[in-house]
């Protein structure tokens, strides 16, 4: 067998080199760092859509009411439990009156008494009118037999100084009976102030309503205002719902929603926004609104957890792209948009956003305008790029 010649071993080995080379450079060109970054692509286009509000909230009742005393007291019964409904008017729990009975019994005889007095002094009065009158006429005929002069000046003067004390004994009749009408009236109002007191140891509800908590029982000492019961009105729950303050633009009363609440996850129940809450949570960025029930389902509890979804109005037409497209260049937020298969960032004005990831482009891009979407890598202007249908892994 022939031996080979060193100078074929040598062209044999440099050519396997030469091989080995253009299979690193075809493999680094193609799949390593010197790549072309693979990226997907849409065409902006024209359109609308109805953008979508998200939040979350919880179940309240638009009119609740504390139960409790006006003033210090214990409390003697309590009459009805969590879950109960009341009818307006209807007693709800009591307060120990401690002595406010007696106290009442003694203001009613103190009132029987100075009416009692009121009617002797209206008696004296009638009398002293009387006496008053006798003396007027008498009066008259003296004066009338001193003019004549038949009597002396003396008895003249001495008849008229009588009707002079009986003018002011009608007089202080007259002032005796109007403060004995005033005791009356005093004790009166004192009574009737007694029986206020009296009356709101009894709690009574002041509409019709859900006891939702029953907060003291019987023999606890409650202070002014604590409460005893909680009551409710089942019609007026709504949900306190918070929403992203920067996607609230268009956000009026009046837009329909659709509220999932947790309890029932598979079902969507239609719903109104109805008040916008002029105060906004600066820590948490939300704005708070109320959204109301269409027909407020069965099984709803206070508290319970919402999700709550506001349409909102139609777009006006506007370039459309994905939110995913949307990148952030230093200060400028913009798009990488494809020129002669090169990227070249565009700085872009948005608008509104909806739900299932679509935005409006005001500025900055036309209609059909290659846009990038996803790219394996954060691009830059340098770069390769390769369009490819999606960035899966086994994407070739």
């Amino acid at each position: 067998m022939k031996r080979a010649t060193p100078l074929s071993r040598r062209i044999g080995l440099l050519l396997m080199l030469l091989v080995l080379l253009a299979g690193m450079a075809y493999v680094a060109l193609r799949s390593g760092p010197l790549a072309p970054t693979r990226v997907t692509v849409v065409h902006a286009a024209s359109g609308s859509f109805a953008p979508s509000l998200f939040g979350i909230g919880t179940v309240e009742a638009r009119r609740s009411v504390l139960i409790g005393p006006t003033a210090a007291g214990r409390v003697v019964r309590v009459l009805v439990d969590v879950g109960d409904r009341v009818k307006a008017g209807q007693l709800l729990a009591e307060m120990d009156p401690v002595d406010l009975d007696q106290r009442l019994a003694a203001q009613q005889a103190a009132l029987a008494r100075a009416g009692s007095t009121a009617s002797a002094v209206q008696a004296q009065l009638r009398d002293t009118t009387a006496r008053r009158e006798m003396t007027r006429l008498a009066t008259q005929r003296t004066i009338e037999l001193g003019r004549q002069n038949f009597i002396s000046t003396g008895a003249v003067e001495a008849k008229l100084q009588e009707q002079t004390s009986a003018d002011a004994a009608l007089s202080a009749a007259e002032s005796n009976l109007a403060a004995a009408r005033q005791d009356l009236q005093r004790l009166g109002a004192e009574r009737d102030a007694l029986q206020q007191q009296r009356d709101r140891l009894r709690l009574l509800a002041p509409a019709d309503g859900l006891v939702i908590s029953r907060d003291a029982e019987a023999g606890t000492t409650l202070v002014a205002g604590q409460p005893v019961l909680r009551l409710i009105d089942p019609s007026s729950l709504w949900i306190r719902t918070r929403l992203d303050q920067g996607r609230s633009a268009g956000l009026a009363v009046g837009l329909p929603a659709q509220i999932v609440m947790r309890a029932n996850p598979g079902q969507a129940l239609p719903g109104r926004l109805v008040r916008i809450e002029a105060v906004s949570d600066s820590i948490t960025e939300e704005r708070v609104a109320q959204v109301a029930f269409d027909a407020l389902p069965p099984g709803v509890s206070v508290g319970e957890l919402a999700e709550v979804t506001l349409q909102l109005a139609q777009t006006s037409p506007a370039i459309v792209l994905p939110n995913a497209s949307l990148q952030r260049l230093g200060d400028r937020l913009g798009v990488w948009r494809l020129v002669d298969g090169s990227p070249s960032f565009v700085p872009v004005r948005i608008g509104q956003a909806s739900l299932d990831g679509q935005v409006q482009v005001l500025e900055g891009l036309r209609s059909g305008d290659a846009v990038v979407v996803h790219s394996e890598r954060a691009l830059n202007a340098a770069m390769r790029v390769k369009v490819v249908p999606a960035l899966a892994a086994n994407t070739p």
